[in-house]
């Protein structure tokens, strides 16, 4: 019988960009050499030890869990100094990583073990001093020693480190510290040999060390993928971590070779001559037994009065809530539902959780935090109703509990909340101390490379020029709902998107640089790159997390996280919560704010009437920019399409407005059915009456996922319970399932009176809506959010499209696509100003004052020195007058600089120009000044009177120049501001612009639909030109940004393209330029120029007419009325010819002045949807 050998040393990509096996890879590999057992040893984390748990346990292997730590040399956790025990001349074999740690083997014999292990890695990685660094020390040994194995480790490890160095004696007494730590049972001496010298230099010394001791051996082999040729690709990653390519002489790499996971028959063959050395991986996979408790209940304790349990107070509270909702009289529909919903609830354990997320939601309302209406199906529960975690009423929407909860399937509740997204870190924070720091964390993530980033990491370290790997990326397909095919399924004839990929294919089989970085490609995609944060989830324990699992701290901001994903935190027990910061919600508590601080009374946004007239023909118009859910620019063209005139529309759309029913064309069915344009047929004439209670106010279509499951109640007989299992099984597409679920469906039926044909017919309407059906609860919930932004557009506009650019201040694009909508919106956008601009954007009036924020350069201490000074000392009357005033703090060049050339203090009577050519001097004389005050010498008034000794005052000469011409003052104000602000260098050639563009840059960047490679034409001005040279080529290319009234965007001008235009790249030339779209994952919007050419001259003319082109056929009554009314809404100065054109002649005719317009973007938008996309005459 053939000798066998467990892998006790082994390291997954879970060690980041270190490892390349993948856990399943790796598992499958061990049953396929027969092995018993294999272990998970990564660097410094457990990320994949519940991964590694299920996936060995499914393939009948065991499990052992381990760690690599990260060891101090010798030094406390806490201490950041790096230490070298060797000299000068032998730093190559010292402390790794300057002096910074060493490596120790650490594996699990039992649960008190693994457990041991979260804790001592969770402190670790919490304590971490150096870098990313999680190091244990030897007082976490001494303490969390119980249950776990060590060994001397790698070439890495202390003891190796110590005999590199010459240094027998240290490496002697290290060992036998560590002896007495574990036990003499305990811990073990590695034997590695993957034919490298710094192995074989030290083997002899180990080995008499071991002896010494009477420590046994342990052959390991440092695995860090699975098959020998994965080499290359860990060699890539390695290429990746460190930022070279794997041409560089001088990379990291790995000396040696067998990294892999080596056959038992290899390891015999190379450690069977050391006693015990092979017998004891063996020996330890016998003796490593764990296992995840995956049947616990970690449910959260609600801390509840003396003499109640979770039970009671949960019925006292939804009781409680039920009066305050609907007063002394509960409806018995009301109360007939909420009793149902709590039997349910107290069946299966969860009242404890409705009272944790009831907790944490009053409160962030008692602070002033803005919490969101709902989300998810939570929406559809009247206890979550009554508690205040939802504010739509259930059954006045048609919501459905099951939908949530469902009493014949048992499942965790789901109750995802939205907060002030500048806030939410406040309530998570009291989460954390009411129910127990060790009892909260938010969750990590992991993120791996994608299909289009592994053929870039692949092309770069290959040593490829950008170029190469662009262009392979370019000839992937488009993703679909941002999923792209996988590079490893591009050959492959089952995938459902094969067809897509010819170029690609062509590319790679054509061309030997291109099938080499493919076959790198493969091997890197979904490799783990890096850990990051969940947006939202939160995990919550009654018990601390890290005697369940591990936990670290996140480098970039400090935030302690779970070292697994949530749903492997769910399976043990431990209760997921989400915590979402929406900005809509920041921009609503903004714009409330602006409401107030404007002299307005502001409204209670959450009981608002939901029939407002004037915001409904806001939405009707398509004014929707900046408007929740309904921002896009496809959106906006639905909604006026729609016309929409009730809450139900905006549900719906939402849920319509999505690529399943967007392929069924049900969102265009929908707006022609509501406007009777479009005849309601239903599905089947046998089903209509019994329908259309159900599916009456969708018009015939099937919108909600509750839709299907009143469907299969009302007609099937099935109980909302059932009909809840039927349609997840929809969505799902299961054969089986479906089999038996449609045998159901159909005997429910047929015993109501309905005819196979009839029931067929509905079963084949049924199946594909439902997988993209949308969840009414959610889309209820959201619409409520869109119906407020609206209704604050609509009757609050300066104070809501202030709080829109404050919440975007940073997205310099955003910023420049929501100042255009105030133009449109007629609302005045002032530059801010010393004596008036608040830190952020503010209304004043009817317009809107840029804040001091917003400036750049300027920083928080400067816009609170400029603040307090006035609000303390009175308005400032003069430049000098401002220097004298402020404190020392905000007297910095750089900020005054910008502050003058973003028009910080027109208002003083001065010119921009004046003042930045004196500023500096400014600034010099009046710092001496202010110290000496800050002092307390003198002061600072007196010194401007001329009373104190010489040279104790400073007096400010502005020299008397014109200011800089229109253009580069506003140039001078984009730069500042990101933006033109008090002007646009286009205002006058909106006329033009629209007519020579098929869109705009805002339509651009809020078009989901965009594809990659989609052509496009915008006009606007160059306001940017950076010249480039290929490496390969030697040819030059550019990067222009384009900005229309909307805003900007980056334009790559390539050789061909760049020789043809270079002359015309000039900054602030007016162009119009023919591109094509580049949609890349991860990366902003872009455009490849294809030409571009200048405006004729005479052709910007404010008043020029506007042409357009129509089929004389499709000139009838009522496409002509819809035009009148169109142009009607746009009344202006430019008239209108109609081109009307039939199979032998265009006859131009003119309309009268009543139909003359004002070109907006939004008219020439109109009129494309109404006459095709073709129909303006340049």
């Amino acid at each position: 019988m053939a000798k066998n050998f467990a892998h006790l040393h082994v390291h997954t990509d879970y060690s980041l960009l270190d490892g390349a096996a993948k856990i399943d890879k790796l598992v499958a590999e061990v049953a396929a050499l027969g092995q018993p057992a294999v272990a998970i040893t990564d660097h410094g984390n457990l990320h994949g030890a519940y991964e590694l748990y299920k996936a060995a346990n499914k393939a009948g292997i065991k499990p052992i869990i381990g760690l690599e730590a990260y060891m101090t040399p010798g030094t406390s956790r806490h201490d950041k100094s790096r230490v070298f025990w060797g000299t000068e001349g032998q730093r190559s074999d010292d402390v790794s990583n300057r002096g910074t740690y060493t490596h120790f083997t650490l594996l699990a014999e039992n649960e008190t073990g693994m457990h041991n292990l979260f804790r001592m890695a969770s402190i670790a990685s919490i304590d971490r001093t150096i870098g990313n660094y999680a190091r244990i020390d030897r007082e976490l040994l001494e303490t969390y020693h119980e249950g776990l194995i060590g060994t001397a480790g790698c070439p890495s490890s202390e003891v190796q480190v110590r005999l590199r160095l010459g240094q027998y004696e240290e490496a002697l007494k290290a060992a036998g510290e560590f002896q007495d730590i574990f036990g003499k049972d305990n811990y073990y001496f590695e034997i590695m040999d993957h034919g490298i010298e710094i192995e074989r230099r030290v083997r002899d010394e180990l080995l008499s060390i071991a002896k010494k001791l009477g420590a046994p051996l342990l052959a390991t082999n440092d695995s860090h993928y699975v098959t020998e040729d994965q080499h290359t690709v860990q060699e890539a990653m390695l290429a990746l971590n460190s930022g070279t390519t794997l041409t560089d002489p001088n990379r990291f790499r790995f000396d040696g070779s067998s990294y892999y996971l080596r056959t038992a028959e290899d390891m015999w063959n190379t450690f069977g001559h050391l006693e015990g050395a092979c017998e004891n991986t063996l020996e330890i996979a016998e003796r490593c037994n764990i296992t995840f408790d995956e049947k616990a209940n970690y449910m959260p304790e609600f801390p509840v009065p003396e003499g109640e349990n979770e039970d009671s107070w949960f019925v006292r509270e939804v009781n409680a809530g039920l009066h305050r909702r609907y007063g002394s009289q509960i409806p018995d529909d009301v109360r007939e539902r909420a009793d149902y919903e709590m039997d349910v609830i107290v069946q299966m354990g969860f009242p404890g959780y409705f009272l944790v997320v009831s907790d944490y939601i009053r409160w962030a309302r008692s602070q002033g935090i803005r919490v969101g209406p709902g989300r998810g199906s939570g929406a559809g529960s009247m206890v979550a109703y009554a508690l205040e975690i939802t504010q739509l009423d259930p059954i006045k929407h048609e919501l459905l509990f099951e939908r949530f909860l469902n009493p014949e399937r048992i499942s965790m509740p789901d109750l995802d909340i939205d907060f002030d997204d500048s806030r939410r870190d406040e309530v998570i924070e009291y989460v954390e101390n009411k129910y127990g720091h060790d009892k909260v964390a938010q969750v990590v993530t992991f993120g791996t490379i994608k299909a289009k980033q592994a053929l870039k990491d692949a092309a770069r370290v290959l040593g490829y020029p950008f170029e190469m790997g662009e262009r392979l990326t370019k000839a992937m397909p488009p993703a679909v709902m941002a999923n792209d095919i996988p590079v490893n399924d591009l050959f492959n004839t089952a995938h459902p998107r094969y067809s897509e990929a010819v170029e690609i294919r062509d590319m790679i089989q054509n061309d030997p640089d291109a099938k080499k970085i493919y076959d790198l490609a493969c091997g890197l995609e979904g490799m783990t790159r890096q850990t990051g944060v969940h947006a939202c989830a939160v995990i919550m324990s009654s018990k601390p997390l890290t005697d369940v699992i591990p936990l670290m701290k996140n480098k970039k901001d400090d935030l302690i996280l779970t070292q697994f994903e949530y749903p492997e935190c769910e399976d043990l027990g431990l209760i997921k919560m989400d915590f979402l910061g929406l900005s809509n919600l920041t921009v609503i508590e903004g714009a409330l704010k602006n409401i107030r601080a404007n002299g307005k009374e502001a409204p209670d946004v959450d009981t608002l009437p939901l029939d407002d007239k004037k915001t409904y023909e806001l939405l009707a118009r398509g004014d929707t920019l900046g408007i929740f859910q309904l921002d896009g620019a496809g959106m906006r063209t639905l909604l006026k399409q729609m016309k929409m005139d009730t809450f139900a529309d905006i549900s719906a759309v939402s849920a319509l407005y999505r690529p399943g029913p967007m392929g069924a064309n049900s969102h265009t069915n929908y707006a022609l059915r509501k406007n009777g344009i479009q005849e309601k047929t239903p599905i089947h004439p046998e089903l209509e009456k019994a329908l259309d209670p159900i599916l009456g106010s969708t018009h015939g279509l099937i919108v909600f996922q509750e839709q299907v499951m009143r469907i299969a109640q009302q007609l099937a007989g099935f109980t909302l319970g059932q009909a809840d299992i039927l349609r997840k099984a929809m969505g799902k597409k299961q054969a089986a399932v479906l089999q038996e679920q449609f045998q159901s469906f159909s005997d429910g039926m047929r015993s109501n009176g309905f005819s196979q044909n009839s029931i067929k017919t509905l079963w084949d309407v049924l199946l594909p809506f439902s997988s993209y059906a949308f969840n009414k609860s959610h889309s209820e919930a959201y619409a409520l959010v869109s119906y407020q932004t609206a209704y604050l557009k609509a009757h609050f506009p300066a104070e809501f499209m202030a709080a829109l650019l404050t919440s975007k201040m940073s997205d310099k694009t955003k910023v420049a696509t929501y100042l255009a909508e105030c133009r449109r919106m007629g609302i005045n956008v002032l530059v801010p100003d010393v004596n008036e601009s608040l830190a952020d954007y503010a209304a004043v009036g009817d317009e809107i004052r840029v804040g001091l924020r917003a400036v750049r350069n300027v920083g928080t201490n400067v816009v609170e020195g400029i603040m307090s000074a006035r609000e303390e000392k009175g308005p400032f009357t003069s430049f000098q007058d401002f220097l004298d005033k402020i404190p020392l703090s905000a007297c910095n060049k750089r900020s005054m600089e910008c502050l003058i050339k973003a028009g910080g203090f027109d208002s003083l009577g001065e010119t921009r120009r004046a003042l930045v050519a004196i500023v500096d001097d400014a600034i010099d004389a009046v710092t001496p000044v202010k110290r000496n005050e800050a002092a307390g010498q003198f002061d600072l008034f007196a010194a401007f009177g001329g009373d104190q000794g010489e040279g104790q005052s400073f007096d400010i000469r502005i020299p008397d120049v014109p200011e800089w011409d229109k253009r580069e003052k506003l140039n001078f104000e984009r730069e500042m501001l990101g933006l033109y602000v008090s002007d646009h260098p286009l205002s006058g050639m909106e006329n033009f612009l629209n007519r020579a563009a098929d869109t705009t840059v805002v339509d651009l960047l809020a078009d989901e639909s965009l594809s990659d490679g989609k052509p496009v034409t915008i006009a606007g001005l160059i306001t940017s030109v950076q010249t480039r040279i290929t490496k390969k080529s030697g040819k030059a290319w550019a990067i222009a940004t384009i900005e229309d009234r909307t805003g900007p965007i980056d334009v790559n001008f390539f050789p061909n393209t760049y020789q043809q235009v270079s002359s015309m790249l000039i900054p602030d030339t007016v162009v119009v330029l023919d591109a094509t779209v580049s949609v890349q994952e991860d990366n902003p919007l872009k455009l490849f120029a294809r030409s571009m050419t200048l405006p004729p001259v005479g052709d910007m003319d404010l008043n020029v007419p506007v042409d357009l082109m129509i089929d004389e056929r499709t000139c009838t009554s009522e496409r002509l009325d819809r035009l009148a009314e169109i142009l009607q809404r746009y009344p202006g100065d430019s008239l209108v010819r109609l081109h009307v054109k039939n199979t032998r002649k265009t006859t131009i005719v003119q309309l009268s002045e009543q139909y003359s317009v004002a070109p907006e973007p939004s008219l020439y938008t109109d009129l494309k949807v109404l006459l095709g996309r073709d129909c303006m005459v340049n």
